[in-house]
């Protein structure tokens, strides 16, 4: 948005405008309500949030409920040797999860799909194609390693400055043993993407001992400051009902958009973002910050 200023210079008997054009960027934030028993909250209105950046409270300008504003999905598979048997579970969730995206959602929505063992590999590109889906999880081959951090970094980067919402899901059975980035660097591309990131933990054993819960307190990281969030099911076969409720996150989100003012600072500084309610008794999840240079 650009706004113009006139100034008068009276010194010399007349007005001249001189015009100054200063670039202020809409901040966009995306939020999810729950209620005190973990349940979606719709219907709330402008009045019931605050928006607070690095600590000074801003006009919430645009203001969504259930907002419909175009999804690009990141969508990241483990196939790594762990997992090797459950590829068959993976493929056929995450094709049901494309499917009710496009079958339900904005017609503009649009699915990536990427693969991480070792290696991390881009099979399809942004799209709404089923068959281009389909073919490419049908290229899925297993190795040993999780780049996981190296993923998130690659599909933070498809992301960036694409238009609407921006979500990366995943799925894995672990932490990262594999990737050339580390937990800072993922977590500097996914807030740089202004992505949701929901991690689908499928933990192989029950007890901790043999369990890599450094590399899933990591995701649980990163989700919550991305605004998304942590699903963990008992097994592979029930990846279908976590998609099921990331979709129904999406389709309940509340889009809350500020021209940043009354701030000071230094350019390529991290700007913490908090978003409050006014109504006793709710939570919200929403993405604690942006980098200024990404505006």
């Amino acid at each position: 948005m650009r706004r113009r200023a006139m100034l008068g210079l009276p010194a010399f008997g007349w007005a001249q405008e001189t015009v100054i054009r200063v670039d202020v960027k809409l901040i966009r934030v995306l939020a999810s309500v729950r209620n005190g028993d973990g349940q979606l909250v719709g219907g709330l209105s402008r009045e019931d949030f605050r928006v607070l950046d690095e600590g000074v409270e801003q006009e919430i300008a645009v203001f969504e409920r259930s907002t419909t504003q175009p999804l690009s999905v990141a969508l990241m598979l483990d196939v790594s040797a762990s997992v090797a048997r459950e590829i068959r579970y993976e493929t056929e969730a995450a094709l049901r999860f494309a499917r009710a995206l496009f079958r339900e959602g904005n017609p503009e929505d649009s699915l990536a799909l990427l693969s991480f063992n070792h290696n991390v590999d881009l099979l399809a590109g942004f799209t709404r194609r089923l068959p281009r889906l389909e073919s490419a999880m049908k290229g899925l081959r297993t190795g040993s390693g999780t780049a996981l951090y190296d993923a998130m970094v690659l599909a933070s980067e498809e992301l960036e400055g694409r238009p609407g919402r921006k979500v990366i899901a995943l799925v894995s059975d672990g932490g990262d043993t594999a990737s050339r980035r580390r937990f800072h660097d993922a977590n500097v591309a996914v807030q740089r993407a202004q992505a949701a990131v929901y991690p689908i933990i499928v933990v192989p054993v029950a007890n901790d001992p043999g369990r890599n819960v450094g590399g899933e307190n990591a995701m649980q990281l990163i989700a919550e400051r991305s605004g998304g969030r942590v699903l963990q099911p008992a097994s592979y076969e029930k990846l279908s009902g976590s998609f099921e409720e990331i979709l129904l996150d999406l389709r309940t989100q509340y889009l809350l958009a500020y021209y940043p003012r009354n701030l000071s600072g230094k350019r390529n500084q991290f700007h913490r973002i908090e978003v409050q309610l006014r109504r006793p008794g709710l939570r919200v999840a929403a993405r604690s910050g942006y980098y200024e240079e990404t505006l």
